[in-house]
C-alpha cells in the first residue's frame, strides 16, 4: 500500500475508511489564490511570493543549512532551511521557478523566509481558486497527503442528503455536498475568522447534522431497550417498611418521588435505564438501598459499583448496617481484597449466597461470577469509562436470558440499570447525552443540613488557619485537612499528606492527627476512618480518597490545601463532607499565588455557590462537555463539531425531528447513522 493512499492516511488519522475523510475537516486556511509581487513583500507578512532560484548552497556557519536566493526582477529574497534533504537540493537549483508561502523576516542579507512552504512552478502554473485548507495531521503524512485523499474522498463518496431538510431550520440550508465544498475548499472572499470560528452556515449545516445523528442514535437506543427482556422486579415483599421503620430519619419528599420512579421501572419486564441526580448529602444512598429491595424480595443479586476503595467502603458499610438487619448479605469486593477474604467473597457471589456485592472494578473482572444478578447500581457513573460499564452489565445478561426464555438471542437480555451522580448534569447536557435514560432528580436536602460558609485564604496565613483548627477541634469538633498529592513531588510544588501529617503533628500535640490516602491498605484505611466516625480523632489528613461517600456528622470544618489545584466538581464534592450535622460549617480553601485567571475563576465560582446545579453549569463553561461527562475515559469522542451548550437551538430542533425522522424516513436515518457513525452506537447505549 502506498504510503500516500486514501485508505493509509484514514487509518493513520484513526478513521474506518476513506470514506470517512469527507468529515475530516480543516483547522484553518492559507490564502494561495493570489501573488503578491517580490518588492511589495512586507516585513512581518505572511505572503505568497514567486520567483526564479537564483543561487543555492549548502553553509556551515553558525550551522549547517540550505540558503537559496531568489529574484524577481530587482527585488530578492533569502530562503533558508535549516533541515533539508537531498531532494530539495535538487529541487532548489539556479534556474527553478518556485513558488513560496512564508513569513517575511528581516535577515543579514536582506528580507528572508525561514522554512517557507514552496512548490516548483512553471510561469504558466495556475493559482488555485479556493484557499488551501489546513487539516489536523500526524506525524507520519504531510497536508499534501491529507488534501489528496480527502479530494478523492470527496470525489467518490455519495454526498447526497439522505433525510429531508428539518422545519424550522434557520435559513440558509446549504445541502450536505455545499457546506463541504464550502468547508474544504472556501472561496477566496470567504470571512476567515467565521469559517475558524466555526459560525458560518456550513458549519451550522454540518453542526445540525451530528446532533441529529446523536439524537437517532440515542432514540434508536431506547427504542431497542424496550425489545429487551429483564426481570420485572414488582414488589419488595415488605421490606421497604422494615428497612423504613429502622431509620431515624424520614425521607424527603424529593427521595420518595424518586424512589416511586425508580421502582415503575423495575417493575416492568424491560431493563431499567435510570440516572439518579441529586446535589452533595441529597439522599441518593439511601434511595439506592430502598431501590434494590424489589430485587432482593424476589431472590435475586445486586450489584453495587464504586469508582474507587474508600467509597466501595463507605457504601459497603451502609449497605450492610440498613440490610443486615433483614437477613440479606452484603459482601465487598475490591483489587486490594486477598486470600481467603477474596475467594470466600468470589464463591458467595457465584453461589448466591452473597446477595448484594459492593465493590469497585474489580466486580466485572472475568473471575467474577454472578449467581442471578437482576440489578446494577453503578455510583458515580461519570468517572468509570464505557467498556467498564458495559462488562458490568454484561455479567448479567446470561442470568436473564435463563429466566426468560422469550430472551434466546445473545446479549437480548440485561439487568435493571441505576446510574448515581452528584455532580449534576445542566439540561442541555441531559437532553444531549442521555437522552435515552430516565432521569429522577433529588432536588432537597434532607432537614438539618447545615449551610456551608466557604472562605479562600492565602496559604500565607497558613498559621492562622492552624491555630484557628487547634481552637475548634479542642472545642470537641472535628475536622478534614484535604491535600492533593501522598508524598513529595519534585514535578508539582504541592503539600503532601504525609509531610502536612507530620508537621500538624508535632504543631498540634494535643489533637489526635489520622492521615488517609489511597495507597494504604484496605484494612488500614478502613481502621483509620472507623477511628474518626468513632470520634477518636479531631483531625484527618487525607486526600481526595475522601471526596464521595463519607459521612461523619460531628465534622464541621475542612481545609483544602492548593485549592486553586481542584476542579469544581471535586471541590463541591470535598466540601460536602461537611455541613452533615448540627454544627455551623466551614470550608477553608488555602491557595498558593500567582493564581492563574481559570484558578481565580474557580475559586470564585465555588466561593459564591453552594448549588451544584449553578456550579456544574459553571464547571461545564470551563471545561467543555467530553471532560464534564468523563467521556474521555471511553477511548471516544462525544461530539466532534458541535456544543450542546452554544448550539443548543440546533439541539433543541435535532431532537425535535428525531422521533418523525425515525417513523417516516428509516431508510435515511440508517444512512445518515451510517455516515457519522461508522464505529456504532455503543457509546450511547449505556
Amino acid at each position: 500500500m502506498a504510503a500516500s493512499s486514501p485508505e493509509d492516511v484514514a487509518r493513520k488519522l484513526g478513521y474506518a475508511s476513506p470514506t470517512d475523510l469527507i468529515l475530516h475537516l480543516p483547522l484553518r486556511y492559507e490564502d494561495e489564490t493570489r501573488i503578491t509581487p517580490l518588492r511589495d513583500a512586507r516585513l512581518g507578512d505572511t505572503v505568497q511570493v514567486e520567483g526564479v532560484v537564483e543561487h543555492s548552497e549548502i553553509e556551515f556557519k553558525p550551522r549547517r543549512q540550505l540558503v537559496v536566493q531568489v529574484k524577481e526582477g530587482d527585488a530578492r529574497l533569502y530562503v533558508r532551511l535549516l533541515h533539508f534533504y537531498p531532494s530539495q537540493v535538487a529541487l532548489l537549483k539556479p534556474g527553478t521557478r518556485v513558488r513560496l508561502m512564508g513569513e517575511v523576516r528581516p535577515g543579514f542579507f536582506g528580507a528572508e523566509m525561514v522554512h517557507p512552504q514552496f512548490r516548483v512552478v512553471r510561469e504558466t502554473t495556475p493559482l488555485p481558486d479556493t484557499l488551501t485548507p489546513i487539516y489536523p495531521a500526524v506525524a507520519a503524512l504531510s497536508q499534501y497527503a491529507i488534501r489528496k485523499a480527502v479530494a478523492v474522498a470527496l470525489a467518490e463518496a455519495d454526498l447526497s442528503d439522505p433525510l429531508p431538510i428539518p422545519a424550522g431550520f434557520p435559513a440558509p440550508f446549504p445541502s450536505f455536498a455545499e457546506a463541504l465544498k464550502a468547508l474544504h475548499h472556501p472561496p477566496p472572499d470567504a470571512d476567515l475568522a467565521s469559517l475558524e470560528g466555526r459560525d458560518t452556515p456550513a458549519w451550522r449545516r454540518l453542526k445540525f447534522d451530528e446532533l441529529l445523528a446523536q439524537q437517532l442514535s440515542l432514540a434508536l437506543a431506547a427504542r431497542q431497550r424496550q425489545t429487551l427482556h429483564a426481570i420485572p422486579l414488582p414488589e419488595a415483599g415488605g421490606l421497604h417498611e422494615r428497612m423504613l421503620a429502622a431509620l431515624p430519619f424520614a425521607m424527603t419528599s424529593a427521595q420518595q418521588r424518586a424512589l416511586r420512579e425508580i421502582t415503575h421501572d423495575l417493575a416492568r419486564p424491560h431493563p431499567m435505564n435510570r440516572l439518579l441526580q441529586g446535589d452533595v448529602g441529597s439522599g441518593k444512598t439511601l434511595v439506592a438501598a430502598l431501590a434494590v429491595l424489589p430485587a432482593l424480595a424476589a431472590g435475586y443479586q445486586v450489584a453495587v459499583m464504586a469508582p474507587t476503595e474508600i467509597l466501595a467502603e463507605q457504601l459497603f458499610f451502609k449497605f450492610q448496617e440498613w440490610l443486615q438487619p433483614l437477613g440479606i448479605e452484603v459482601a465487598w469486593l475490591a483489587a486490594a481484597l486477598k486470600g481467603k477474604a477474596k475467594k470466600a467473597a468470589l464463591a458467595g457471589i457465584a453461589d448466591g449466597s452473597v446477595r448484594v456485592a459492593v465493590g469497585t472494578h474489580a466486580l466485572f473482572q472475568n473471575d467474577v461470577s454472578f449467581h442471578n444478578l437482576a440489578l446494577v447500581v453503578v455510583d458515580e457513573q461519570h468517572r468509570f469509562g464505557v467498556a467498564q460499564r458495559l462488562a458490568l452489565r454484561a455479567k448479567g445478561a446470561q442470568v436473564a436470558r435463563e429466566e426468560s426464555p422469550e430472551a434466546s438471542a445473545i446479549g437480548d437480555s440485561q439487568p435493571h440499570l441505576l446510574m448515581m451522580s452528584a455532580t449534576p448534569i445542566p439540561r442541555s447536557l441531559a437532553m444531549s447525552y442521555y437522552a435515552d435514560l430516565d432521569v429522577s432528580v433529588i432536588d432537597q436536602l434532607p432537614p438539618g443540613r447545615t449551610p456551608i460558609a466557604t472562605r479562600t485564604i492565602n496559604a500565607n496565613r497558613r498559621d492562622e488557619v492552624i491555630a484557628r483548627l487547634r481552637d475548634y477541634c479542642l472545642s470537641g469538633a472535628q475536622a478534614y485537612w484535604v491535600c492533593p498529592l501522598v508524598e513529595e513531588s519534585d514535578k508539582l510544588q504541592l503539600r503532601a499528606a504525609e509531610e502536612s501529617h507530620t508537621e500538624l503533628v508535632a504543631l498540634l500535640p494535643e489533637l489526635n492527627i489520622g492521615l488517609v490516602h489511597g495507597r494504604m491498605k484496605s484494612d488500614e484505611k478502613a481502621a483509620v476512618m472507623s477511628a474518626f466516625k468513632a470520634g477518636d480523632l479531631h483531625l484527618l489528613v487525607a486526600t481526595t480518597v475522601i471526596e464521595v461517600g463519607v459521612d461523619v456528622p460531628n465534622a464541621a470544618l475542612m481545609v483544602i490545601e492548593h485549592a486553586e489545584r481542584y476542579g469544581l466538581a471535586q471541590l463541591h464534592q470535598l466540601r460536602g463532607r461537611v455541613g452533615r450535622g448540627a454544627r455551623e460549617s466551614s470550608c477553608v480553601l488555602l491557595y498558593e499565588t500567582p493564581l492563574s485567571d481559570s484558578a481565580r475563576q474557580r475559586l470564585k465560582i465555588i466561593h459564591d455557590n453552594n448549588d451544584g446545579f449553578a456550579i456544574a453549569r459553571a464547571d461545564l463553561q470551563l471545561r467543555g462537555p467530553g471532560e464534564f461527562l468523563g467521556a474521555r475515559q471511553s477511548g471516544q469522542q462525544l461530539l466532534r463539531f458541535a456544543d450542546p451548550v452554544a448550539d443548543a437551538d440546533l439541539l433543541e430542533l435535532a431532537r425535535d425531528c428525531a422521533a418523525d425522522l425515525l417513523e417516516r424516513h428509516p431508510e435515511g436515518v440508517r444512512r445518515h447513522l451510517a455516515r457519522w457513525l461508522p464505529r456504532g452506537l455503543d457509546l450511547f447505549r449505556v
